[in-house]
């Protein structure tokens, strides 16, 4: 049976997606396996046309093809020496905030926005500046809905970006990972980027949920705007990766 992940967390008027709670740490950290396990996206290109009511695909569908589009980043790997400031810039980024990561960890965190906004053509700029309002970057944030960690991601929606990425997702205490908590959020941002072919209107479904903002934009009703335009003041301030 063919499911429609919907990544709905709050009601209209709305104005502040921060998170009220910070989970425990956990005693053992999930396993990172993103390196060893994240499968190549190399499957048939799915038709995401805007206001079209698709689900997102199912294990047996696989994930969504990777369109490019407007400001996404190249697809080429930097050189190494720009990869080297990039780092640096996200990194120092990280150490701003109470992540509740130890700074190993962040390191990793770094390298692993970089490497899913390369691989997924957004710049880790947007990946910075989703994870800004969604959490301020604590890495253990919950909300009052449910939505875990860096990205606030719905441990359903989890499950499902996690099974056809193909990584490891032992259940919701696998988005305290931030290596896999980011593999998902990036991957899912751009599933919605693909379908809508608009930034504002992405950032306003991964808010919301895919299902209501098409659901408004087929009866012609005003999407929400304050968490996208959030998002986008927090994008406009940073420059990394930007042209």
């Amino acid at each position: 049976m063919t499911r429609t992940l919907d990544s709905s967390r709050r009601s209209e008027g709305s104005r502040s997606p921060q998170p009220v709670a910070t989970a425990e740490p956990p005693r053992r950290r999930v396993p990172r396996r993103l390196g060893a396990t994240l499968i190549a996206l190399g499957v048939s290109a799915l038709s995401c046309d805007l206001g079209r009511q698709a689900a997102l695909p199912t294990v047996d569908g696989g994930p969504p093809a990777l369109a490019h589009h407007a400001g996404a980043a190249d697809v080429a790997l930097p050189a190494s020496e720009t990869r080297d400031a990039e780092f640096r810039a996200v990194l120092a980024t990280l150490e701003r905030y109470r992540t509740g990561l130890a700074r190993f960890e962040e390191e990793a965190l770094a390298e692993a926005i970089i490497t899913q906004a390369r691989r997924h053509q957004v710049t880790p700029s947007l990946v910075l500046a989703v994870m800004h309002v969604e959490s301020r970057y604590n890495n253990f944030a919950v909300s009052p809905v449910g939505a875990l960690g860096l990205m606030q991601v719905m441990p359903q929606t989890g499950a499902e970006v996690a099974s056809w990425l193909g990584i490891r997702y032992v259940g919701p205490q696998s988005l305290f990972d931030p290596e896999t908590n980011v593999a998902i959020g990036v991957a899912y941002l751009k599933w919605l980027l693909d379908r809508y072919h608009d930034l504002p209107t992405a950032l306003a479904a991964y808010n919301w949920g895919p299902q209501r903002i098409s659901s408004r934009l087929r009866r012609g009703v005003p999407l929400p705007t304050d968490y996208p335009r959030l998002v986008l003041d927090s994008y406009a301030k940073r420059t990394i990766d930007r042209s």
